[in-house]
């Protein structure tokens, strides 16, 4: 194969001209935004003015926009400063809901504040295709809401491609004042992600996962609701995110996010169409293979597949020799693969989860890859199944 068929979106998806143009337009320029000089204010206009535009795009507030590091961090802002404040408040609220198939980088935070933060944490668990379980959420809910101080459920599931109901957890919280936090890293540019519609109180995303920059992304987060800051300094971004802001980085993700969102319904089609081809072709050459995840709502590029008999790992290596990039979606430890958490928690066996793959197609994603892995898929399971037997 004389290229790479890159099928790990997912993961991180190639940068946008327009995010690179935005970016290396200020990559020279010369001033701190939160200088009162000339070049200090021509700063901050950049930072202003990407943040009107992200607030355009994802229909909220300007104010409402907080710069972050990315992802994980703006996650961990969330949880652990809305979940500080809020029991500030009111000491009895100690408990915080989520599920069983977030991203770690809420997961860990969560065991986290188990362990040292004196919070009580309950995981709800999801059906055989993620999505969370509404009944044992309005349950727990229910069972002492003066006690709950977060709930925080994924938009979109990193691993399956699930949608969660995200408009139900909103209507069951909302009837308690109870804020929610969703991780949008996967949802923004794939589907509709609109702020202030959905009812959400935070919101999270990243520039990597939508054609922009690494290491800069940001937490929505609606003015009403107070945030304990988790770094202190300067008082940048209202004082819930010190820190001298990345103005380079800030236009190539608001650059990043305006193209995303406008294109993404034409964008979700045209995957969807690739993605529904791949999974058609996948069970054609592999019989035994099984889908994972909402047969319907699902995230558009998102092709999670089970291939009983095989190591996950072992696959994913055999077509990466064949120049298919993909991933296994699971977590890897001292070299020892893992069953991943999302599987265990829909009801598979380790096995069973421990032979999985996850093509996630985005912007720049093709027929021909689609053809490619198709072609691959047969031979490197065959291979993989013979390895482990």
């Amino acid at each position: 194969m004389n290229s790479t068929v890159y099928l790990d979106h997912a993961a991180t998806t190639p940068m946008v001209p327009a995010a690179v143009e935005a970016m290396t337009a200020h990559l020279l320029d010369v001033g701190n935004p939160s200088s009162l000089h000339a070049s200090g204010r021509y700063a901050r206009r950049v930072v202003e003015e990407s943040r009107e535009t992200i607030a355009q795009a994802l229909n909220c507030r300007p104010g409402e926009v907080v710069f972050t590091s990315g992802g994980t961090e703006a996650d961990n802002l969330a949880v652990k400063g809305i979940y500080w404040a809020r029991r500030e408040v009111d000491p009895r609220r100690t408990r915080i809901i989520s599920t069983t198939i977030e991203h770690h980088a809420v997961l860990d935070a969560l065991h986290w504040l188990g362990e040292r933060g004196g919070a009580d944490i309950e995981l709800l668990p999801v059906d055989r295709h993620g999505r969370a379980d509404l009944d044992a959420l309005r349950a727990s809910v229910a069972a002492d809401p003066g006690s709950v101080a977060l709930v925080s459920v994924m938009w979109a599931n990193n691993e399956v491609g699930t949608l969660e109901p995200i408009e139900d957890i909103v209507a069951i919280t909302s009837e308690h004042g109870i804020p929610v936090h969703t991780d949008a890293v996967q949802a923004v540019g794939a589907v509709p992600v609109d702020f202030a519609a959905s009812g959400v109180d935070a919101l999270t995303l990243t520039g990597h996962k939508v054609g922009g920059p690494y290491g800069v992304g940001a937490l929505l987060v609606r003015r009403e609701v107070d945030v304990t800051a988790l770094v202190h300094g300067g008082g940048q971004e209202r004082d819930i995110r010190s820190g001298t802001i990345d103005t380079p980085a800030i236009a190539g993700l608001a650059a990043a996010v305006e193209l995303t969102v406008k294109n993404q319904a034409d964008h979700a089609a045209r995957i969807k169409l690739l993605r529904d081809d791949l999974i058609a072709g996948v069970r054609r050459v592999v019989p035994g293979a099984i889908l994972n995840g909402d047969p319907e709502l699902r995230l558009p590029g998102n092709a999670h597949f089970s291939f009983p008999g095989c190591e996950g790992d072992s696959l994913l290596m055999l077509l990466d020799a064949r120049g298919i990039e993909c991933s296994t979606g699971s977590a890897c430890s001292a070299g020892v693969p893992q069953a991943s958490h999302v599987l265990l928690a829909m009801g598979r066996a380790e096995e069973e989860a421990r032979s999985s793959l996850r093509f996630s197609l985005g912007h720049t994603s093709t027929a021909a890859d689609v053809r490619a892995v198709v072609e691959a898929i047969a031979p490197c399971v065959e291979r993989a199944r013979a390895a482990k037997a």
